[in-house]
């Protein structure tokens, strides 16, 4: 199947009863055994349930992973995968990635003992230089959030396999449309499904797609024993979402191209950060590792002319919200907003400065988000 089929099918047909179309929600927390030793391969919800199973079977599908773990939230994913680590375990991150990821990395496991270098992962001697003796996990965010740099996957894979070390793919940007880890060698791959494959901004959660068995049989383990397996309501309304993630990945892109170019030659815009832009210094790296753009495009506001609480007062179809990958378009302020927990050392050495305007560009139409953003530009 391709993949547009994979979104729609893969997970669905499992109600033999009564034939439905739609994938069942199983809200019940535990199933009854027929007898000792025998059920019919579920006990407890937390360890399994077949709503969430059936959306585990089609994100793995989507990633051309061997299995998912389907958790609470994307942030409980990456939690889940750092327990594939202990103290004084190195972790080799960018300086560029997710506030909140930077905020479980910095705040809550280093004081545990891990070991964590944020560099600069676009500079691959500088991640050769960082490999330690200790180095466990190389994790990897591309496009980075929010100024939209590019890891190259392949090669920073390779330095991991040297290593003898995990390498992990944060994919929530561009979803398993756009861009294919595993086709570079990676370990697992983590989502927020909050964001691109639910798609409507009505449920949180995440997943963890595992590369191999034996990496599947232990993140299985811990996102039980961690209880943060996702519930069956939330995972089926995932599951419902998903089934577009096709044609609203091509809607969003499709507005974003054009939003990008009226953005790059707009006056009161000093930069703009999106990959579909001749002017982003990495055009060979896209092209090779990417199938596509994405929706997610940040820049540089030029507040002396447009403050920027003006700006976000007077737009209308751009909510001011945190989050993204929903089908309405959002607009926010990383520096005091999504990465406000990075505090201004960490800002700074990932480029985000108090001009950075991160946007979510929605499936609106096109000509309407822009007539928005023009009447906001003005000041």
């Amino acid at each position: 199947m391709k993949i547009r089929t994979k979104a729609v099918h893969t997970g669905v047909n499992i109600d033999k009863t009564f034939n439905s179309v739609i994938t069942p929600i199983y809200p019940t927390s535990t199933f009854y055994f027929d007898e000792i030793g025998k059920n019919k391969g579920y006990d407890y919800t937390r360890s399994g349930n077949p709503t969430r199973a059936a959306l585990e079977a089609n994100i793995a599908a989507l990633e051309g992973g061997v299995n998912c773990s389907a958790t609470a939230t994307g942030m409980a994913a990456i939690t889940a995968v750092m327990f594939f680590l202990r103290a004084g375990d190195h972790i080799i991150t960018g300086d560029d990635i997710y506030g909140g990821t930077y905020r479980l990395f910095n705040a809550v496991l280093k004081p545990m003992g891990y070991d964590f270098s944020f560099i600069n992962m676009r500079d691959l001697k500088a991640v050769k230089a960082a490999v330690k003796k200790n180095t466990k996990m190389f994790w990897i965010e591309t496009p980075s959030n929010p100024l939209l740099n590019i890891v190259d996957l392949e090669a920073v894979i390779a330095i991991a396999k040297k290593a003898k070390a995990l390498s992990v793919v944060d994919n929530t940007f561009l979803s398993p449309y756009f861009q294919k880890p595993f086709e570079f060698g990676a370990d697992m791959v983590v989502h927020s499904t909050t964001k691109y494959i639910n798609g409507h901004s009505d449920v949180v959660g995440g997943a963890i797609i595992y590369g191999r068995t034996e990496l599947q049989e232990r993140g299985r383990y811990l996102v039980n024993a961690l209880g943060i397996s996702q519930s069956p309501y939330d995972a089926w309304l995932v599951l419902r979402g998903v089934k577009t993630l096709v044609p609203r990945m091509e809607a969003h892109q499709a507005n974003a191209i054009k939003i990008a170019h009226f953005l790059e030659g707009h006056p009161n815009v000093k930069k703009i950060y999106y990959p579909g832009l001749k002017s982003h210094p990495q055009p060979e790296l896209i092209k090779k590792q990417m199938k596509g753009f994405g929706a997610m495009l940040a820049f540089e506001l030029n507040t002396r002319k447009v403050p920027l609480n003006k700006f976000f007062k007077k737009l209308h179809y751009f909510a001011l919200a945190e989050s993204l990958g929903g089908v309405e378009s959002l607009a926010e302020t990383p520096w005091f907003m999504s990465h406000a927990s990075m505090g201004e050392a960490g800002l700074k050495a990932s480029g985000i400065t108090k001009e950075t305007v991160r946007v979510s560009v929605g499936i609106e139409d096109a000509d309407d988000l822009i007539a928005d953003l023009n009447q906001a530009l003005k000041g």
